[in-house]
């Protein structure tokens, strides 16, 4: 499907700002899967895109030129970054690690909200139920270890169960580092980091990250005063909470000049895991605020098949903080089962962590979602949206247990 604006609409200048979820990696890993998965949907969709250096100094990012139909885009995309702040939150040792799984499983069990989760999506919330699973699994190996060095020993004579035990919780503490270091292939530390980061201030935002948010904010303000066609905000994953504030801020502070063309993209969002923590006073008055405000076109596009997302989940109405005249977002589904050939699913299916990023990659039978288009194709968010009813199986009824917007 390939879209292009009239004469009087065409965007042909765009700035993109790309707020990317709990990852310690650079940026230019997201440049670089934009340059591969764009050119593959332009092959699949017949247009042209190409990926140029970044025209101005300033944030990490890249140039797009699309020629779409007739019509020639162009568009700056820049990462804002705070991968910095994620790899600070990581803990460095393995009983620290230990220490926030005990944290963060409390914040969620004992107020309840794990439970509310689950009347959402299963799926993000088994995604949550991992790390402790798989880490508590890692932590009987080593004790395993450890039992068994101390009953060999015991058989050899009776003060050999001490040394046994010296000697297991030597090689129980080796297989911990082990697990450590193959995280790569078992996520498990990297995402009970990810929950920590939210569960340790039970769901406000820590002060460094405040400070950081304040500053995006600075550089999408700079951009709404500037001659763009459409400014664009995508948030994905934990980024579309971030988003949400971020924007909220800037509309409250009369920081966005009538008029402009503003889109929020939100992209396989968690939303509720934050929103539905206790003390989340700031993002839930600001999904109520973002909700009703005139000032922006907001779409939020999850799939089903995305197993770490709240698929469908409205997450200003599941939270509990939906104003009368809610008008955002718009919930709609990237039917991954349908714009991915029955091939090109069973290849993904069970590989849930490229799923989550499947949002931001090409499909081989594409609907009408294509980030491609969307970033550097001649339609704006509203305009490439407006007539699109939302989808009719998304969760709209509040379910979260605090909906208190301050302290």
């Amino acid at each position: 499907m390939v879209e292009q604006g009239t004469a009087d609409n065409q965007v042909k200048r765009r700035r993109v700002f790309y707020i990317p979820g709990y990852d310690p990696i650079h940026p230019r890993r997201y440049r670089e899967l934009y340059r591969k998965e764009g050119a593959e949907q332009a092959r699949i969709s017949g247009y042209q895109i190409g990926l140029k250096p970044k025209q101005q100094g300033g944030l990490y990012g890249w140039h797009v030129e699309s020629v779409i139909g007739e019509a020639e885009t162009s568009a700056d995309i820049e990462v804002l970054v705070w991968s910095d702040i994620v790899r600070d939150s990581m803990s460095n040792t393995i009983p620290a690690t230990y220490a926030q799984l005990v944290r963060t499983a409390w914040e969620y069990i004992a107020t309840g909200a794990l439970f509310r989760l689950m009347k959402l999506r299963k799926g993000p919330v088994i995604a949550a139920l991992y790390p402790i699973g798989m880490l508590l699994a890692q932590a009987l190996v080593a004790l395993a270890a450890v039992w068994m060095a101390a009953s060999l020993g015991g058989l050899i004579a009776p003060w050999g169960a001490w040394l046994g035990a010296a000697v297991g919780a030597g090689a129980g503490y080796a297989l911990l580092r082990w697990f450590k270091k193959k995280d790569g292939k078992f996520f498990a530390y990297y995402l009970m980091h990810d929950y920590a980061f939210s569960a340790r201030y039970r769901g406000a935002n820590p002060p460094a990250l405040e400070a950081r948010m304040a500053v995006f904010g600075d550089i999408i303000a700079a951009a709404l005063q500037e001659d763009w066609d459409e400014v664009l905000v995508v948030g994905h994953s934990s980024g579309a909470h971030l988003s949400v504030s971020i924007l909220a801020d800037l509309i409250r502070a009369g920081r966005v000049p009538e008029g402009r063309k503003l889109g929020f993209l939100s992209l396989g969002q968690v939303v509720p895991m934050v929103s539905f923590l206790r003390d989340a006073w700031r993002l839930r008055a600001d999904l109520a605020f973002l909700g009703a405000s005139d000032a922006l076109f907001w779409a939020d596009v999850t799939a089903p098949g995305d197993g770490c997302a709240f698929a469908l989940c409205d997450p200003v109405s599941v939270s509990g903080v939906a104003p009368k005249d809610k008008r955002w977002p718009l919930v709609f589904s990237a039917q991954f089962t349908k714009s991915l050939s029955p091939a090109r699913w069973k290849e993904l299916r069970w590989r849930f962590f490229r799923l989550h990023f499947q949002y931001l990659c090409a499909f081989d039978r594409p609907l009408d979602y294509d980030y491609f288009q969307i970033t550097a194709g001649p339609v704006t968010l509203a305009d490439r949206y407006r007539d699109r009813p939302p989808s009719a199986s998304r969760i709209d009824k509040a379910v979260s247990k605090y909906t208190s917007t301050a302290p």
